[in-house]
């Protein structure tokens, strides 16, 4: 009999509604997968469900007229349908299994898919058809009833549960009229209907979930403007008038807050100290370790002198309170009046020293802080000269890489900082800044970077 377009015309507005299921149902299990992919993280329950949209989909299109009128009738392909009418059972049962938690539902899960795997291969040794479909019959309505009891009886406590166990049972409850009637001898379609009652509830759990997680992304970055305007307030805002030294500080966080810490000693007379630290980590809890960082030091002024002393005892303050996060820190003594510095630094790169427009490294490094309550810090001291200009910075700064993952290095921050020689220490920073930023391709680290001129005055 030759095909003609009235033919397919006729059979498609017949199954226009099963039609239509079956493209929406491989289309949800098409993107539920291709999520996954773009997470590159296995979600088992995800997984099944995506698996179980697509065959299901797939067994209504091969129950649809147009699949009929275009298959050439065969033994093979009535075995493959029988098969996919079996197999569609295995990825159902797993999700179904995957929301019942407890021994009991995992056993039950393992032996419906025992059963239907048995049936496929019975089907292929030629076992007849009939007896297969009622034994597949007795198997759903026992393995969906034993899970559906499973279900209610467990708690079920996030938002959408009872949309969720509504939209189940109206599908357990489809399966089970739909197999009890092939039991009886009679074939219906019915169990789509559910299925779609299904798919809308789902739907609208997803829907829900989404607003719930967009609500609680919302307050949490509420939270975090908060937290990152407490942590500016914790940095000095501007570094005083000062006859002696000139210092310009830039600091850009990797996320709303971050663990690079600054701090300006003032004492009195022609001294002054300036700290910078860098927290391990990123995020909120290096910003609260950031915190702890100030209190620290304050607790530490009467060694504002004595570099060495002060990193020991803020290492001994944070001992034990960090949660196994590290900082490394370096602290410089300026001393106008014996034009003399004093360095001492925990695990922190050099001090940069531009002098006549050579650069140097300054280095007196010990262990990083709140490792050992133990440990000790030594200074070194070097002289000043007038038109000194020092470099304080955090590993962000010299780690920072480009498209080819080179890093930008000490070598590159060494040059940038002699050619800033002739500039004031405002624009000198903000050239280390806006190179480095724009040598990175994307920043992975916090930048923070301290320019200090001496400028003695007799």
């Amino acid at each position: 009999m030759q095909l003609t377009a009235d033919d397919v015309l006729r059979a498609f507005r017949r199954d226009e509604l099963l039609l239509f299921i079956s493209a929406a149902s491989i289309t949800i299990g098409v993107v539920a997968v291709a999520f996954s992919l773009i997470r590159r993280r296995f979600d088992q329950l995800l997984s099944f469900f995506a698996w179980f949209s697509v065959l299901y989909g797939a067994r209504l299109w091969m129950h649809s007229g147009i699949h009929d009128l275009m298959a050439h009738p065969s033994p093979f392909l009535d075995k493959v349908q029988m098969a996919l009418n079996f197999f569609v059972s295995v990825p159902a049962f797993q999700f179904f299994g995957a929301i019942v938690v407890g021994r009991t539902g995992r056993v039950i899960v393992y032996i419906v898919c025992m059963v239907e795997m048995c049936l496929i291969g019975a089907i292929f040794l030629g076992l007849p058809f009939p007896l297969l479909d009622n034994v597949n019959s007795v198997c759903i309505i026992a393995g969906s009833v034993s899970l559906l009891i499973l279900a209610f009886r467990q708690p079920m406590a996030e938002k959408g549960a009872a949309v969720f166990r509504a939209g189940l049972l109206t599908f357990v409850g489809f399966i089970l009229w739909t197999n009890a009637a092939e039991l009886l001898g009679h074939r219906t379609t019915i169990e789509l209907y559910g299925f779609v009652v299904f798919l809308c509830c789902l739907g609208y759990v997803a829907a829900e979930r989404t607003l719930e997680r967009d609500q609680q992304l919302s307050s949490i970055q509420q939270e975090l403007d908060v937290a990152r305007r407490i942590q500016l307030a914790i940095l000095p805002t501007a570094f005083p008038v000062s006859e002696n030294f000139t210092v310009a500080a830039r600091y850009l966080p990797m996320n709303s807050v971050a663990g690079d810490f600054y701090e300006f000693i003032y004492t009195e007379g022609e001294t002054v100290g300036i700290l910078i630290a860098d927290v391990s980590g990123h995020g909120v809890p290096a910003a609260l370790i950031a915190s702890m960082l100030k209190v620290a030091i304050q607790s530490q002024q009467h060694h504002v002198a004595n570099p060495d002393r002060l990193l020991a005892g803020v290492n001994e303050a944070l001992c034990g309170n960090t949660q196994n996060q590290f900082v490394t820190a370096a602290y410089a003594h300026l001393d106008a009046g014996y034009s003399e510095l004093s360095y001492a630094a925990a695990g922190h790169p050099p001090m940069l020293l531009l002098r006549e427009g050579q650069v140097s490294r300054v280095e007196e490094n010990g262990l990083i802080l709140a490792f050992l309550s133990s440990a000790i810090y030594t200074a070194t001291k070097r002289s000043l000269l007038k038109g000194d200009r020092l470099l304080l910075y955090t590993d962000g700064i010299v780690e920072a890489a480009n498209a080819d993952e080179e890093e930008f290095g000490h070598d590159r921050l060494s040059s940038l900082l002699q050619r800033s020689v002739n500039m004031p220490a405002e624009e000198a920073a903000d050239l280390i800044l806006n190179t480095v930023r724009g040598w990175s391709s994307r920043q992975a680290d916090d930048f923070t970077v301290l320019v200090c001129d001496y400028q003695r005055t007799l």
